[in-house]
């Protein structure tokens, strides 16, 4: 029995699904280690991201660990205010009365519960309707303490700007939780934010390239996989309007 939401299929080879999926789809979890709710949030993005939908989208997630659980009995070692920050900048968008974990967030369009299938499947079934740019990393290399990487973007809007945000992700951390809600626990994360920078706008370009600091807490050869996230959204918390992604 499949453990994936209706109309997810399996993880289709990494090659072919880079080069096949027309368009993505972007997730991103608001968690902490400190919140007993979130775990059967991690274990759904977990087992979503990196897979396709029914219609050929790719799912392209993020999990940014939030702050504010860290004075509550345990310090997320993921955590970082920027991810509260950008939190608290969609709950401003969507007119929430206040911020809270677990949260997804589907394309900058939809947020709920983030262990809610039935809300998630809902999302991507409605974000498969809507029409993308054409935005896609060229390519993606580690340096010592940089990150360079050149992209392409096409099929802009006529009207309004779009924002180009990069995010560097570890594809798999584990933690062993000594104290609060989840203490005893050894909890999984996937696609785990650790940079996350606003870009400026984005505009029509064959190819561009950017070189990026990396951050102190950052080690390439820590045990685990990762990949470079890029996409365009409007006014920095509305809308995304293309993804991609790419191993490094």
């Amino acid at each position: 029995m499949s453990l994936l939401p209706a109309g997810v299929s399996a993880q289709a080879d990494a090659t072919q699904a880079e080069a096949a999926h027309p368009s993505a789809v972007l997730i991103e979890l608001f968690t902490s280690e400190g919140c007993s709710d979130c775990p059967p949030a991690d274990e759904l993005l977990q087992q979503v991201s990196g897979h396709e939908t029914a219609e050929g989208q790719l799912i392209v997630g993020i999990s940014e660990h939030v702050s504010y659980w860290n004075g509550l009995g345990w310090k997320d070692p993921f955590s970082s205010e920027l991810y509260t920050g950008r939190q608290n900048n969609y709950s401003s968008h969507f007119g929430l009365s206040s911020v809270y974990t677990p949260q997804m967030v589907v394309n900058g369009r939809e947020q709920f519960v983030g262990s809610d299938r039935r809300a998630l499947q809902a999302a991507l079934t409605a974000e498969s309707q809507r029409k993308q740019i054409m935005l896609h990393i060229d390519s993606a290399q580690l340096a010592q303490g940089s990150i360079t990487f050149t992209y392409s973007a096409s099929a802009l809007p006529a009207k309004g700007s779009l924002q180009l945000v990069a995010v560097l992700v570890d594809d798999v951390d584990r933690s062993n939780v000594l104290s609060g809600e989840n203490s005893g626990r050894e909890l999984t994360h996937v696609a785990v934010a650790r940079a996350l920078a606003p870009l400026g706008a984005l505009h029509e370009a064959e190819q561009r390239s950017v070189t990026l600091p990396l951050p102190a807490s950052f080690h390439s050869n820590a045990g685990t996989g990762h990949h470079l996230v890029l996409f365009a959204q409007q006014n920095g918390d509305g809308p995304v309007m293309g993804t991609d992604t790419k191993p490094i």
